[in-house]
């Protein structure tokens, strides 16, 4: 009886705040996503990532209840502890913060590029939950005591509404190209040129085709930028190059100028401007940015926040005589977070990177300099010495590159049991157990956080990806030899290599083999070079930890990132676990728990005879690149100091290759997971002219002939 008693006391609590929790809940975790949703691009951790996801989903299906606790409570003549009356005149005005809500925070609107493609989704749900709001509204007439802030609050709540699905809608790729194609241009007039050509040559015996105009990039450092500069120059190029995103081509006009720009900066100012450029990107495939930054983006957001500000005074002066003093309380908190939410959205506008890139142009164009003074306000406020550390929310990714080591995460393996506990191949449970189990990918977890870890970028490594994209594009001055350096996947690097040393002997490590296996080979090599070096060269020592550092970066592409791999990565996941399973083997067999450390297990693999190949003692079955690994090193350690340099270059354009493969829509994919490095050297490249999607030659005669 007491059980009966409490269970039925705790569900009469419930009915009478399951409402008020719900609508305090919306409220909550629209400010948890305005201010956290942010850190995604500059962080991947999960422990960061899934509250978003949870909250980015929960957000809308707790306002949706809301939405039916109201409709019912209507039905049923308001809340159990409210005059029917008062009560259902709040409720009428609850209605349209939901809409607010479900309108979404300006910093978030998708939370994956899934989310674009949904729009129509969105919309459908914006026509019903209107209507459902009008029907709440339509439910407390006649006498409604607050009809004017209920009004005023609809109309706020509604543009927000619109606005989001607008951004979705806009972000859609279909929608997106569909947006960024030029207008039809059937292009100069052939048959009147020629006629005209045709005529003159006769007339003055001139020849009828003229050679293409040279395309002199220049190549001097001009002076260093500054960031407001460095903000400019970026949205000039994301306006120009956002085609990029849908896979549109664009002319050797177009590369000449980006590349006589980029060429001429140091890496480091290149690397800033990619950035911002990329946080450009990711602004207008995941947050509200693209539409708000526009003359009727600026119009409909002040209207919004009027409406929501005069509602609240319209509340405030209004005799609210009739009403539990509880659901004045919330209502007031409700109007509250709205108002602050809403200036604190202002204030992110503000400071964003479109505002002053907005500014910057309109100097430009209009020739005034009123507001630089207000950008170099704006500018302290982002800037590292900044008193408010607001340079901290301003960072546009992660500045890390993620690390997996195959040797060393093959050491620190979990022990048997654990392994067994947590495979679902090798769990011995009843089959109806086995199968929901195996849908939790258990390993995968275990193994991150056995082997993540991260190293942080820094500007070494940048001049040395930028120096050598420099290096190829001062010679990729056409279509077909830009494919041909798009191509390359570290055969150019040991033929041209700056130690001007011969490395023919290490071409069919790289010609001779697919490019998943080309990637585990000089992974496993540099690894064995990296530990069983004991010299210190001072001059190459920069060059010997970025090959380890690249080397590991790009196994994680290969294992913990395959969707940017897929394109080149061929049956990479087949090979990495024969390699496993080889070296697991190995292991066991010659070395004890004692000496279990990587520099004696890469001894031990180098002591191993390898003057016959691996392929003819095993055959074809399996996949492993174990020891042809080991052979790689062994002739590696042939070059002496200089194979430092030698497996930098390598594994820069091993990089590269990755880079410029992957498909752009998995490069965007990143910019909301806290960015990859390969993102970046993708930009780059574009930038600096090695793409294939430079694919429209001018023309080679003067159009000007009557």
């Amino acid at each position: 009886m007491e059980i009966t008693k409490i269970l039925a006391e705790a569900q009469d609590l419930w009915m009478k705040l399951n409402l008020r929790v719900a609508i305090l809940a919306s409220l909550v975790l629209q400010a948890f996503l305005i201010f956290f949703a942010p850190i995604r691009k500059r962080r991947s951790k999960w422990w960061i990532t899934t509250p978003l996801w949870s909250a980015y989903l929960v957000a809308d299906s707790v306002a949706l209840y809301a939405f039916g606790l109201i409709s019912k409570a209507q039905i049923h003549g308001g809340t159990s502890d409210s005059p029917i009356d008062a009560s259902g005149h709040l409720l009428a005005f609850w209605a349209p913060f939901l809409l607010l809500h479900l309108g979404g925070p300006y910093t978030i609107t998708a939370f994956a590029l899934e989310d674009n493609e949904l729009w129509g989704r969105h919309l459908l749900n914006l026509f019903i939950h209107l209507f459902s709001a009008c029907y709440v509204f339509y439910q407390s007439l006649p006498g409604n005591k607050l009809i004017v802030p209920s009004i005023l609050m609809f109309i706020g709540g509604s543009i927000k509404y619109i606005a989001r699905t607008r951004a979705l809608y806009l972000a859609n790729f279909r929608i997106l190209r569909g947006s960024l194609l030029p207008s039809p241009d059937p292009g100069p007039n052939y048959a009147k040129i020629m006629e005209g050509c045709v005529a003159q040559e006769e007339a003055n015996s001139q020849p009828l085709i003229t050679s293409l105009p040279s395309s002199d990039v220049g190549v001097e450092v001009e002076k260093i930028l500054d960031d407001g500069t460095v903000i400019k120059e970026a949205f000039f190029y994301f306006k120009k190059f956002k085609g990029l995103l849908v896979d549109l081509i664009f002319s050797f006009h177009d590369r000449d100028e980006s590349m006589r720009f980029f060429r001429s900066r140091t890496a480091k100012d290149a690397f800033r401007v990619i950035e911002v450029e990329l946080n450009f990107f990711y602004d207008l495939l995941y947050t509200k940015s693209g539409i708000v930054h526009c003359p009727s983006g600026y119009i409909y957001r002040a209207i919004s926040v009027s409406c929501i500000v005069a509602a609240f005074a319209s509340f405030y002066v209004l005799n609210k005589h009739g009403f539990h003093k509880y659901d004045v309380q919330i209502t007031y908190a409700l109007l509250l977070g709205a108002i602050g939410l809403e200036f604190a959205i202002l204030g992110m506008i503000i400071f964003s990177d479109w505002t002053i890139a907005k500014i910057e142009t309109s100097e430009k164009h209009h020739g005034s300099s009123q507001g630089s003074n207000f950008i170099e306000f704006l500018l302290k406020f982002k800037s590292e010495s900044s008193p408010f550390a607001l340079h901290v929310l301003s960072a546009r990714w992660s500045k890390s590159v993620s690390q997996y080591n195959l040797i060393d995460s093959r050491l620190r393996r979990w022990p048997k049991w654990f392994e067994k506990l947590i495979d679902a191949r090798l769990r011995k449970w009843p089959k109806w157990i086995e199968e929901p189990l195996s849908l939790i990918p258990l390993r995968e977890f275990f193994d991150d956080l056995k082997s993540g870890r991260e190293e942080p970028y820094n500007d070494k490594l940048g001049e040395l990806i930028f120096d050598e994209l420099k290096r190829k594009a001062s010679i990729a001055n056409d279509l077909q030899s830009i494919k041909e350096m798009c191509a390359t996947r570290g055969k150019w690097a040991l033929e041209h290599t700056k130690t001007e040393v011969d490395c023919e002997i290490l071409l069919p490590f790289i010609c001779d083999v697919d490019y998943d296996e080309s990637l585990l080979l000089w992974h496993i090599a540099t690894e064995l070079c990296y530990i069983t070096d004991t010299k210190t060269y001072e001059s190459t020592n920069h060059h010997r930890e970025t090959s380890k550092v690249l080397s590991d970066y790009m196994l994680y592409l290969m294992i913990k990132q395959p969707g940017m791999m897929s394109v080149v990565a061929g049956i990479g996941q087949i090979r990495f676990q024969d390699t496993c399973a080889e070296m697991d083997r190995f292991f066991e067999e010659k070395l004890s728990d004692e000496n279990k450390t990587n520099q004696y297990a890469c001894q031990s693999l180098l002591s191993i005879p390898t003057e016959v190949k691996p392929a003819d003692v095993k055959g074809g079955k399996s996949k492993s690149a174990l020891f042809d690994a080991c052979i790689l090193a062994k002739e590696l350690e042939k070059f002496g100091e200089a194979r430092w340099e030698i497996l930098n270059e390598v594994w820069l354009e091993l990089l590269a290759y990755a880079a410029i493969h992957c498909q752009p829509n998995m490069h965007a994919q990143q910019l909301s997971k806290g960015g990859e490095l390969v993102t970046l050297v993708w930009l780059l490249m574009v930038h600096l002219g090695l793409s294939k999607q430079f694919q429209v030659e001018g023309g080679t005669m003067d159009t000007s002939v009557e």
